[in-house]
């Protein structure tokens, strides 16, 4: 399942704290920040769709995510990589490598990972 723009900066609040009251969610947004009726609603969305619980103590509620980060980023790439790049993470690696400004050095980093990746994988 997806999340909106609002929601994915929502959630980031929630990833980052891990555990959050809605005092603390308002405090890590920028002047306009959205009303608390907003939040509330893209919360109760959030939850419909399985990405934050809550405990309640005393009048106040604690929100905390349910899908990790690294978990929910991943099936974005790999709906990314399916719907635009015909299923194919060497397609999107060449778009990707030739389509940023990557430098010398940020290409050997990546290299590096996928070198380190492959000697995983072949142990």
């Amino acid at each position: 399942m997806k999340l909106s723009k609002s929601e994915e900066k929502l959630m980031e609040v929630i990833w980052k704290n891990e555990k959050v009251f809605m005092n603390e969610i308002l405090d890590a947004y920028e002047e306009p920040k959205p009303a608390t009726t907003t939040i509330l609603t893209l919360l109760k969305r959030m939850q419909e769709k399985g990405f934050v619980k809550y405990q309640t103590f005393g009048n106040s509620r604690q929100y905390y995510a349910v899908v990790d980060k690294s978990d929910y980023f991943s099936k974005q790439i790999k709906g990314v990589i399916k719907n635009y790049f015909d299923n194919s993470p060497a397609q999107f690696a060449s778009f990707f490598t030739k389509a940023t400004t990557l430098t010398t050095e940020e290409l050997k980093e990546l290299r590096d990972l996928i070198d380190n990746q492959i000697q995983n994988l072949e142990k």
